[in-house]
């Protein structure tokens, strides 16, 4: 893996029907395809699997020493606010040779917005 890039793990709440994760599923393997060599997962706060200690330790154990948790979530709710910061922390605790970065949730940043506005209207 190349030392520049960390591993990506898109973070989601999860749901009872799977079909829920397909999206979230092919932002991963687009990114795969974008990135080759450069781990990328999908994790779940609860009612799916992998949860965010299993894709970590999984990326730790292909050895990463950066990674990356990336909210797929279109605002900071309680969950991105107070769960997912948390479960992060836990994570730097059980690794501490690695560097977690918690990055926007997904509808927080600037391209995404722009990119949502422009499908809501029909662009591209």
């Amino acid at each position: 893996m190349p030392d520049s890039a960390p591993a990506l793990i898109l973070f989601g709440h999860g749901s009872r029907d799977a079909r829920w994760a397909e999206p979230m599923e092919a932002v991963a393997a687009r990114t795969r395809a974008l990135r080759p060599g450069v781990p990328v997962a999908c994790a779940y706060l609860e009612l799916m699997q992998p949860d965010l200690a299993t894709a970590c330790a999984h990326a730790v154990a292909q050895g990463a020493r950066d990674v990356a948790i990336l909210p797929m979530f279109l605002g900071r709710g309680r969950h991105a606010r107070e769960d997912l910061p948390e479960l992060v922390a836990q994570q730097q605790r059980a690794h501490p040779q690695v560097r977690f970065e918690l990055r926007t949730a997904l509808g927080e940043d600037p391209a995404m917005v722009e990119a949502i506005a422009q499908w809501a209207v029909g662009g591209t």
